[in-house]
């Protein structure tokens, strides 16, 4: 029998109601508590979602919670996650893993150590649009992929968000908030990251609140907002990734990869869900029927329905404990893909290239069946 694991969540934002609202889709995870800094926020999500608020060092001591969610801001990742390794607890973080190789590493030790695992989002990669490009890549029906694009543009968070400052701060920017999504699918999709580089720029120093009681405030900028990259990865694929929140409006694909026999095209990878587009020496191919459970749409926004299983990496790494096999979503995937980042971001300082010293893994792949053991 499946055990099933009691989960702290520390960080009760935006962000705390997707995770608490879906993991009741899910095996072998059950929220338990929750905790924030600001105890209103605790309150407030513990009557929400009919758990337990506590403070967070409350919730750390409690000896009947097995793993934590950390869904702090990016800067307090890298401190929540290891003081709830030394609790003895398991921890799962939202994006960005950490914000630096050197915590990332202390805490893979600092887990080793206690026999512990850590995991990190995105986990939008398992989801049925982004596992059906890889089972296309894998089939080899598109060949080798030699190269490619993505694109994540707009104009910015600071319209709708009521607290962006930290968006524009080191540890945020485009490509450590929005590039882990893209960068983790063409990690699971192509392999590892052998060197990257880039340009960056910071076209605006200060941006204007547009919502909410802050609204008109100045906030300012202090990280690069436009970003060209170039990846070469270990396989010898070469992918152009330009992200920015300095366009007003583009009409680029968000990822194309292109193979020796045809060309995949790949959706959002902040999202679950989207059309898959794939062609095989110039002619239209048609797709396989994809019953995959992570991809129906189940959340809807004013703009449209999109699918929405956060939680599903969580509930793969819990069940992954219990069965003792590796999780999907791991520490050394995170890291590699963090390593990419902050080496963008470092190449774009020094005019240059810089080369990868960490590698993993692809995670295993997470077909219809896969993804049917891990629901409820």
């Amino acid at each position: 029998m499946t055990k099933t694991l009691n989960v702290g969540l520390i960080g009760c934002g935006n962000i705390s109601t997707s995770y608490l609202g879906r993991a009741p889709n899910f095996k072998g995870i059950k929220f338990t508590a929750v905790a924030d800094v600001n105890p209103a926020a605790t309150e407030a999500r513990a009557a929400e979602y009919g758990v337990t608020a506590l403070s967070v060092e409350a919730l750390l001591a409690d000896p009947g919670i097995d793993m934590v969610v950390n869904l702090t801001i990016p800067a307090a990742h890298y401190a929540v996650s290891k003081a709830a390794l030394e609790a003895g607890k398991h921890v799962y973080s939202e994006k960005p893993y950490v914000l630096t190789l050197e915590e990332g590493r202390n805490l893979a030790a600092t887990a080793a150590a206690r026999g512990l695992r850590v995991g990190s989002a995105p986990d939008t990669i398992l989801g049925s649009s982004h596992q059906l490009a890889r089972h296309i890549i894998d089939s080899g029906a598109v060949g080798k992929i030699t190269s490619g694009t993505c694109f994540v543009m707009s104009h910015g968070m600071e319209d709708w968000h009521p607290n962006p400052d930290f968006f524009f701060l080191p540890g945020g920017g485009p490509i450590l908030d929005l590039g882990p999504y893209y960068i983790a699918n063409l990690v699971q999709l192509l392999g590892p990251v052998a060197r990257v580089t880039a340009l960056t720029a910071t076209p605006q120093s200060s941006r204007t609140i547009g919502n909410g009681p802050r609204l008109g405030e100045e906030v300012p900028v202090r990280t690069p907002t436009t970003i060209h990259a170039l990846l070469q990865f270990a396989s010898g694929a070469v992918i152009t990734l330009v992200a920015s929140w300095d366009v007003w409006q583009h009409d680029l694909a968000n990822m194309a990869l292109y193979g020796s026999e045809g060309t995949l095209h790949v959706p959002d990878p902040n999202f679950f869900d989207g059309p898959v587009r794939m062609t095989h020496r110039g002619e239209a191919a048609d797709l396989p029927a994809w019953d995959h459970p992570l991809g129906p749409k189940n959340r809807h926004e004013v703009w449209g329905s999109v699918a929405d299983y956060r939680t599903a990496g969580l509930a793969d790494m819990a069940l992954a404990i219990s069965e003792g096999r590796p999780h999907r979503c791991n520490d050394a995937f995170a890291l590699h893909v963090v390593e990419v980042m902050t080496g963008i971001l470092r190449a774009g300082e020094i005019g240059g290239f810089v080369a990868m010293t960490t590698t993993c893994d692809r995670p295993e792949p997470l077909g219809p069946e896969a993804a049917r053991a891990l629901m409820a």
